[in-house]
């Protein structure tokens, strides 16, 4: 059974399509074979940023393609 952390980095790359994720880890994070999990302090992390008017997103994350 093959499982991934992601930072949170990572995790926002993949979700906003961005180009600084190697077609690699895409792929990787793509497979629906691997189980997939976000640390807490990477929502947290979020959660700081965005009261900080540092992050925002200017649509909702498509977080089932992380499923």
């Amino acid at each position: 059974m093959n499982e991934l952390l992601l930072d949170t980095h990572a995790m926002l790359w993949f979700l906003n399509g961005d180009e600084r994720l190697s077609p690699k880890a895409r792929d990787y994070i793509s497979d629906a074979t691997i189980i997939k999990y976000v640390s807490i302090a990477s929502l947290w992390e979020i959660a700081i940023k965005i009261s900080l008017k540092k992050l925002f997103f200017l649509t909702a994350l498509p977080l089932k393609s992380l499923l």
